[in-house]
């Protein structure tokens, strides 16, 4: 053909008008089977997720709860478990064969190591001196077997599916699971479980996992009898521990603790501890003494009658008092001896605390019974929202009593911030008076004065003062009021006799000597916490 020459058109395609469409190839149906037992992978992923971050969860709120100082644990915990992750996700690469076999050995491994790792530092903490060895090996181990789980399961699930689906619907399960741990864990496993059989309780969902797994994995198995078997022997012993747990974790208290444990309880909010002895009985919050019945009338006299008297010395009543935390009901039963008192209103977090010391005939025969007192008002609430709230912010009291744990953690010592005590000088009334227990200045002494500073800072004026309480030793106190303050030198009246305070007594306590003077500290803010750290670097060299 010549270029000149025209060419021809190509021949135009037939337009269907009539007779049925073309047949369009159908993508090949996944069989029920298959679809099932793929959903059922994709629901282990859920499981493994929840479990993985409840772990983690758990040696956090257990290392807080032994060591304090919740923020450094939760981050050097965190840290350890997510930097073991990876490691185990880089060991998986050398699994060669049997890549679905592995799976479930990491998964009873998993169930027996996670499942143990509460109980295990229970009694690590009671017996070794070695415990944060222990901890951050427990730590490494979970956390090595949880991070190789995900990619062997990737590399079971992906002739099921392409890449980016495997990686999309892993990846989008495995997150929700961690969100499902990481609600389950405050709002039901720690409250109605405890740590000990909580962790009992995810071991043995791991070991349920894993024998499941073994059917659902059957054809990349050679094998599951002895799998079935191993998986088998640790959910038995796991179901055994979570049938014994309240027997594991008081033996593993009773090294903790001198005495005889009565009482144990795990709240959403703290252990409570109850001991024991010959002659006398103690309450513990998470580890920490709260009182000894032997002495705690020292504690709570010291706490209460010098604000009391400051109030009698200018001629003024105290009719109409606010409590913060002293949920035993020791200061409330002290403020009940003041002849005209009306009323007092006690806020405090645990509602299990305040029930324990109504109803429990130990706690309560040593408050005297004061939450029956008509005069007594209950709230239960953060005293640090209470404060806050715009409901509250019309009540006037004449006394303030602060009797807030000591500020081993960051959740505690927003409660010796400016801002607690600029709402707390907003809540007395004229002539008004903030009594703040201050920790020891003997023992922890620029904790002390960061309290006492901290309140000045806050507009108030301090008297610092201190008491021998032998359970605690040398404590510390703070009266602060708005304009000038003077130390009482008499003490007020009293329907009961007072026990360790008379006139000169009370003057004494507001000479520190040298040893428990003053230093140069930072105040105590929200937003620098610097109390925390003062607390943690005093205490650490007596503890």
């Amino acid at each position: 053909m010549h270029a000149s020459e025209p060419r021809e058109a190509a021949p135009r395609p037939i337009r269907r008008i009539w007779g049925p469409p073309p047949a369009v190839p159908k993508e090949p149906v996944e069989p029920p089977a298959r679809k099932a037992a793929v959903s059922l992978l994709l629901l282990t992923v859920l499981v493994i997720a929840t479990c993985g971050l409840v772990y983690e969860l758990l040696a956090s709120t257990l290392a807080s709860f032994v060591l304090g100082d919740a923020v450094t644990q939760y981050s050097t915990v965190i840290g350890v478990y997510l930097s073991a992750m990876g490691l185990g996700a880089w060991l998986s690469r050398y699994v060669n064969e049997a890549v679905a076999r592995t799976f479930v050995d990491v998964e009873i491994s998993v169930a027996l190591v996670g499942g143990l790792s509460a109980p295990v530092l229970f009694f690590a903490f009671a017996h070794l001196s070695w415990f944060r060895l222990a901890l951050y090996l427990v730590v490494l181990v979970i956390g090595a077997l949880v991070g190789m789980e995900i990619p062997l399961l990737l590399r079971i699930l992906r002739e099921r599916f392409e890449f980016r689906d495997l990686v999309a619907r892993v990846l989008t399960v495995d997150y929700l699971g961690a969100l499902v741990g990481s609600l389950a864990f405050p709002i039901f496993f720690v409250p109605k479980l405890g740590l000990v059989r909580t962790s009992l309780v995810i071991g043995a969902i791991n070991a349920a996992v894993a024998i499941t797994s073994t059917s659902l994995l059957r054809g990349s198995l050679r094998s599951v009898t002895g799998l079935r078997v191993r998986a088998g022997i640790v959910l038995g012993v796991l179901i055994a521990g979570i049938v014994a747990a309240d027997r594991l974790t008081l033996l593993a208290e009773d090294g903790m603790y001198a005495d005889e444990i009565v009482y144990a309880k795990q709240t959403p909010y703290q252990r409570i501890v109850i001991t024991r002895g010959k002659g006398s009985f103690q309450l513990f919050l998470s580890g920490n003494l709260q009182f000894s019945s032997a002495d705690e009338y020292r504690y709570h006299e010291a706490l209460v009658w010098p604000a009391v008297s400051v109030r009698a010395r200018d001629g003024l009543p105290t009719r109409d008092v606010l409590v913060l935390g002293g949920g035993d009901g020791l200061a409330v039963r002290e403020l009940l001896r003041v002849p005209e008192l009306l009323r007092v209103t006690l806020v405090d977090l645990d509602p299990a605390m305040t029930r324990l010391a109504r109803t429990m005939p130990l706690l309560r025969a040593q408050n005297e019974g004061a939450f029956d007192d008509p005069r007594v008002h209950v709230e239960t609430a953060d005293a640090y929202v209470w404060l806050s709230d715009p409901v509250n912010a019309a009540k006037r009291y004449d006394l303030v009593v602060a009797d807030f744990p000591d500020p081993n953690h960051y959740a505690l010592g927003k409660l010796y911030t400016t801002r607690i005590y600029r709402w707390m000088r907003e809540h007395l009334s004229g002539g008004g008076v903030l009594v703040v227990q201050s920790t020891s200045p003997l023992f922890a002494r620029r904790s002390y004065w960061c309290i006492a500073r901290t309140i000045q800072a806050a507009g108030l004026a301090v008297a610092p003062y201190h008491a021998l309480v032998p359970s605690f030793g040398e404590w510390g106190f703070v009266l602060a009021r708005e304009g000038a303050l003077e130390a009482p030198t008499t003490l007020a009246p009293s329907t009961r006799p007072r026990r360790a305070l008379d006139d000169a007594s009370l003057r004494a306590l507001f000479v520190l000597g040298p040893d428990m003077g003053a230093e140069p500290v930072e105040i105590n803010r929200l937003d620098n916490q610097v109390l925390v750290h003062y607390y943690e670097e005093d205490w650490r060299k007596y503890l």
